[in-house]
């Protein structure tokens, strides 16, 4: 983990002075992992249209990351069983410090700040004993300073709430260990579960699904402005019947799964890669690389609105107009009321498109 002298260092050698914003980095829109045409990993920032402005290598493949919410930094975190996150400059590019997990945890591909920005938590394995663990660093030097429990196995991406203060955490439900690589030890019995903490990680609440759904592991989320969770899954059974993938859950309330009984759901493939509300947040929309579609659901009626076809789409973001979203093609689309291509660039874009601003 990086000295707190090291980490100035770094932030002098960038020439970052303190008091640097969001309005210093200019045009970056998104972060995306991806993989170059040599083959080596990156992170890389995007214009709004899509144009790659800035790349970061990385020592393997990244996930996801957070964006500092007043300071022009990001993190960008390894993918399942990682153990490195980056902290990286977007103005430039450059990387001011590398995280790395305690001893007997690895990073599960996500983390956020705390709405001022003085803290950064990070979901975790720990492997020997299978509990989630969230991990606190001062996001000031990006020191450890503590860590609790997910509520759950297998905690992947988590949010902060936005009806009340705390977290939101996506426990997939699903154990895994680094000696096993990414198998997956205990499917028959996973229990996911959307688990709702405070920002020193007491339990306030914990959403399951009913017991016939155990294994749609509960993996990426989206929050609404009224803090309804929108959820997207990833099947773990067998494939053939119409399982919901998407589901939304405001607090206190029971979850309602979207597109219940559309036999175009057997087109996401039991899987959703990322899940993002529409600007005006009456619509959630949900992609599958597996599948090779983004679908688009009302959030009202639950209804399945619209499917758009697009090879390898994972990637996705809110726009005022719709979604953006980005594949391992390479390519940066619009999705409206069809799909328009915006950039493309030599790089098989990973799971995740993030926003900076």
């Amino acid at each position: 983990m990086p000295s707190r002298r090291g980490f100035i260092a770094g932030l002098m050698a960038s020439s970052m002075a303190p008091s640097a914003t969001w309005a210093d980095a200019g045009a970056p829109a998104y972060l995306s992992a991806g993989k170059d045409e040599l083959g080596l990993f990156v992170v890389a920032g995007l214009s709004a249209a899509g144009e790659v402005l800035f790349r970061h290598s990385l020592p393997d493949r990244g996930h996801a990351a957070s964006a500092h919410p007043t300071r022009p930094e990001a993190v960008a975190f390894a993918r399942r069983p990682g153990r490195f996150a980056d902290v990286i400059d977007c103005r430039t590019g450059a990387q001011l410090a590398r995280l790395e997990p305690p001893k007997g945890h690895h990073f599960y591909g996500h983390g956020v700040f705390s709405p001022e920005g003085e803290v950064m938590y990070t979901t975790e394995n720990a492997y020997e004993s299978g509990e989630g663990m969230i991990g606190v660093w001062n996001a000031r030097d990006y020191r450890r300073i503590g860590q609790f429990r997910s509520g759950g196995i297998g905690p992947h991406e988590m949010r902060l709430r936005r009806d009340a203060p705390g977290l939101v955490v996506a426990n997939g439900g699903i154990e895994t260990h680094p000696d096993s690589g990414r198998a997956k030890l205990n499917i028959p019995f996973m229990r996911p579960n959307l688990s709702y903490l405070s920002l020193s990680g007491e339990i306030q609440e914990q959403m399951e699904l009913p017991a016939d759904l155990h294994k749609n592991s509960i993996r990426h989320i989206a929050v609404r402005s009224d803090g309804t969770v929108g959820f997207a899954m990833q099947w773990q059974g067998d494939l053939g019947a119409d399982v919901p993938i998407v589901g939304l859950h405001f607090p206190g309330e029971t979850p309602r799964l979207m597109g219940e009984d559309d036999p175009r759901l057997r087109n996401l493939s039991g899987y959703g890669g990322s899940i993002a509300f529409s600007g005006d947040e009456t619509q959630v929309a949900v992609t599958s690389p597996r599948g090779g579609v983004v679908q688009v659901m009302d959030c009202a009626s639950g209804a399945l609105l619209a499917e758009h076809a697009l090879a390898d789409v994972c990637g996705l973001a809110t726009t005022r107009a719709g979604f953006l979203a980005s594949t391992g093609t390479g390519a940066v689309a619009r999705i409206g009321t069809q799909v328009e291509t915006l950039a493309t660039a030599p790089l098989a874009w990973d799971n995740h498109l993030i926003p900076l601003v």
